[in-house]
Order: structure tokens, then sequence, then C-alpha cells
């Protein structure tokens, strides 16, 4: 087993350091933003790109909105915060995105950059299941967020970051959406608006 602790990385290398938080985004919520912000403090990151998928990988085939949408949502959540950004790379490349094409397209374009993968804790023990993984670990860095009741081991080397728990899903804010309740709080106030402005999940299941 191999498990770093957080702290802050030295830039004697002059390399650039950036992390990566991918996923739906369906919508970008608060429990996101906190994630990317205190990992790529907890770091010191250049910055933390958060990077949405035009479909995700899964057998089980995940109902979701337009990737524009997406995607404007995730601009206006992250305007305010200068060490958040957005890598739209899946999204350009459309289908399904595995995270080894992703990160060696992203090696490709940018030889100067370490990227550090941020993944939740319960995401660690589906490792072994990722496309090409072994592979993978070759060409980044992986950051596992603690989360409450998941073991902080792994077979691969992660660093270990601590971020507060908030018990915060896109499935739950879909939910309030199409019942009525406010998610105020929930979201980024530019996002909600965005939400009843286009009318998104108002059919929600």
């Amino acid at each position: 087993m191999q498990t770093l602790t957080a702290k802050p990385l030295t830039q004697a290398n002059c390399r650039r350091q950036v992390g990566l938080l991918g996923g739906n985004f369906n919508p970008v919520h608060t429990t996101h933003l906190l994630i990317a912000d205190q990992v790529g403090r907890a770091l010191g990151l250049e910055s933390v790109l958060l990077m949405p998928e035009f479909l995700p990988p899964h057998v089980d085939q995940k109902k979701t909105i337009a990737a524009k949408d997406r995607l404007a949502m995730l601009e206006r959540a992250v305007a305010d915060n200068p060490l958040l950004g957005i890598e739209t790379c899946e999204l350009q490349r459309q289908g399904k995105s595995y995270s080894y094409d992703t990160i060696k397209e992203l090696k490709e374009k940018n030889p100067d950059v370490d990227y550090y993968f941020i993944i939740g804790g319960d995401m660690v023990a589906y490792l072994p299941k990722w496309y090409k993984i072994d592979e993978l670990m070759q060409l980044v860095q992986f950051v596992g967020v603690r989360r409450p009741g998941y073991p902080v081991t792994s077979t691969y080397p992660l660093i270990w970051v601590d971020v507060p728990s908030m018990d915060l899903s896109s499935t739950m804010i879909r939910k309030k959406v199409a019942q009525g309740c406010s998610v105020r709080y929930y979201v980024p106030e530019a996002v909600r608006e965005y939400i009843m402005e286009k009318g998104l999940y108002l059919d929600e299941d």
C-alpha cells in the first residue's frame, strides 16, 4: 500500500502543477467547488480545472442534459475564483471518454504540466477496474479526497486530502428542482438562476 499525506508541492522543477476534477456536473454544485478549491490550496496547485464529460463511460447510461448547459453552469460557477477553471477536451472530443485517453491527450498538448487527478474516496476501490489503469498511473498523480466510511488505503500511490464532508449530490438537486423546492446554497447563485431561467430538471423522474 502506498499512501501519501497532502502537503504543498514545490515548484523547484519549474513544471506547472494542475489539478483535474472530472464529472458530469449535472449540475455543478457546492461540493464540487469545495473539493476543487480545497485540494488546489492544500497542494499548492497553479489551478484546478473542472472537466465535464460528454458521455460517461459507464455501462448503465446516465441521463444528462445538453453539454452546452452543463458547461454554461460551470462557467458561472468558477467565474469568481481565480484558482478554478474548466477543461473542455472531453466535450470537444465527444463520445464516451476514458480517463486514460483524456490524460494522454492533455499530456501530449501540455508536456510541461504535471496533472493531479482528483477522485472521491468512494471511487478509490474501483481503480483496478479503470481502463488501462496501470498506464494511467504512469501519466498522472491521483489525489483521493477522504470520505467518511471509506478506507484511506489503496495498492496505488495516492495523495490523500481532507475536505469537509457535505452530503450533497447532483441527483438530489435535480429532484428538488423537479419538486419545486429551493436549491439556494446547494449551488452557486448564478447556477441556480441559470437553472430557473432555462427551466432545467423540471421533468426529472
